[in-house]
């Protein structure tokens, strides 16, 4: 494989030879077609003189040197021996292979140029032939003029069909570069924002830690300055209090005594099965990923049964024995107790969620704190306990439900049980509005929304811990 200069050498003796036979060409044809009057005007010519044919030579030179320069598109200039020009030739070499995707469309369009070249060439050829045919007749200036115009018409209609050909070609190329430049512009801008995506998506990453950090740091400062007040208060309130001054709780009273049926009593009057489970489908974000639920007063165990679908293990605790074999035939784990004994003998941090449904307001209200504090040493720490009770913010559970119940005591308000979970070492506490009044009484939507809000909102609600 030569050089590129002795490429270039070689062209340039076959141009050279090829323009001494075209000039013998153009002397024998000067020779048997003499002027008489080479004196005269190229442009006028006398009547039977023969038309000399046209001058190819400029043509063929152009058309030769655009080959060689398509032929040198895409080598490499030699260098001398060495190893470094060795390697330096292997990279031009490597990055002319590299670049022919890029410049291969401007070589088609150099191509088709010279073609065209070509093709004007044996037009010119042909008109050179055709020349020395009409020049042997005698009536050449008779048909002049209409030869010329045809062949004027001719070259016209050639030079608007390469033009045409050019600018179709040049269109091309430029879309094509247009189209790898958006390629280009279209990658960069996905490649941008898949970094932005990366990037927020770690901003959130760490954001979420922090909180995390933060959260745990808070319940430790929270849980101890908690401790140290609860230690200040029962010291001050040992130094002034005497045994006697605390009167002896009422035993709480049982849902199954008498002669009236209770469970019947609750179908009719708390509602129906589907309905409590549909209730109690509220609760389900706050015990989610438990691992041992503790269900006081289960009663019919519509919440054992939404543990059961949740996969958390819970069990369920009822003064009523007709109840817990109502739990036990469905399956549920439930046994017969009272909450204070059964959660007395319990261990420390045994659970580490308890739910409480209707229950308190059948407590002495004098044990409501004993509740609250046996539940909170029951359970580990992050254990969450959940409280739900007749509202009597709302003055219509007074008119209608609170009272139908024999075994209720007295109501407890939210703010009651708010203090208890507080002092027991409970935080983030929330209390949830549940069943709204005016749902069950329409005649309610008749009195303003103020006062309806104020006074007529949930017949019951919910107040939610977690232990510090």
């Amino acid at each position: 494989m030569g050089t590129d200069a002795e490429r270039t050498s070689s062209d340039a003796d076959r141009i050279e030879e090829l323009r001494l036979i075209v000039e013998g060409v153009k002397e024998r044809v000067r020779a048997r077609y003499a002027r008489p009057d080479d004196t005269a005007s190229p442009n006028v010519r006398s009547p039977g003189v023969p038309v000399p044919p046209a001058d190819l030579m400029p043509i063929v030179h152009a058309r030769d040197a655009a080959q060689a320069k398509i032929a040198a598109i895409g080598s490499v200039n030699p260098r001398g021996g060495g190893i470094a020009n060795r390697a330096i030739q292997a990279m031009k070499k490597a990055a002319a292979r590299s670049l022919r995707w890029f410049v291969r469309e401007q070589v088609v369009f150099n191509r088709e140029i010279v073609a065209a070249v070509e093709g004007i060439l044996e037009a010119l050829d042909e008109h050179n032939r055709a020349l020395g045919d009409v020049a042997s007749l005698s009536d050449l200036r008779s048909h002049w003029i209409e030869w010329r115009a045809a062949w004027e018409q001719k070259l016209t209609a050639n030079e608007i069909q390469l033009l045409r050909s050019v600018a179709d070609l040049q269109g091309s190329f430029q879309h094509r570069v247009s189209q790898m430049e958006a390629g280009f512009r279209d990658t960069l801008k996905l490649q941008h924002s898949d970094y932005l995506a990366a990037l927020e998506r770690t901003g959130v990453d760490i954001q979420k830690r922090l909180w995390a950090d933060m959260d745990k740091i808070r319940w430790q400062h929270e849980r101890t300055i908690h401790t140290e007040l609860r230690l200040i208060r029962q010291r001050a309130r040992t130094a002034v209090d005497t045994p006697s001054a605390r009167p002896e709780p009422a035993p709480a009273p049982r849902a199954d005594s008498g002669a009236m049926d209770y469970a019947r009593f609750a179908e009719r009057f708390r509602g129906s099965g589907d309905e409590i489970r549909k209730a109690q489908e509220f609760y389900r974000p706050w015990f989610d990923g438990r691992e041992n639920v503790l269900d006081i007063g289960c009663g019919r165990g519509e919440f054992l049964e939404l543990m059961r679908q949740m996969s958390v293990a819970a069990r369920g605790i009822d003064l009523s024995a007709e109840s817990v074999a109502e739990c036990r035939a469905k399956g549920f784990d439930a046994e017969s107790a009272d909450l204070f004994e059964f959660l007395s003998n319990a261990a420390e941090g045994e659970f580490d969620g308890i739910f409480c449904s209707q229950v308190v307001e059948h407590l002495d209200p004098l044990r409501l704190p004993d509740m609250i504090s046996l539940c909170a040493q029951k359970l580990t720490r992050g254990g969450v306990i959940a409280i739900e009770t007749p509202n009597p913010d709302c003055l219509a559970i007074f008119a209608t439900f609170f009272y139908l119940d024999p075994t209720h005591t007295r109501p407890v308000p939210s703010a009651l049980l708010d203090f208890c979970l507080t002092e027991a070492g409970f935080g983030e506490i929330e209390i949830h509005p549940r069943s709204p009044a005016a749902e069950i009484f329409p005649e309610l939507l008749e009195l303003p929304e103020a006062v309806r809000t104020r006074f007529f909102g949930g017949l019951d609600y919910a107040i939610i811990g977690r232990k510090l």
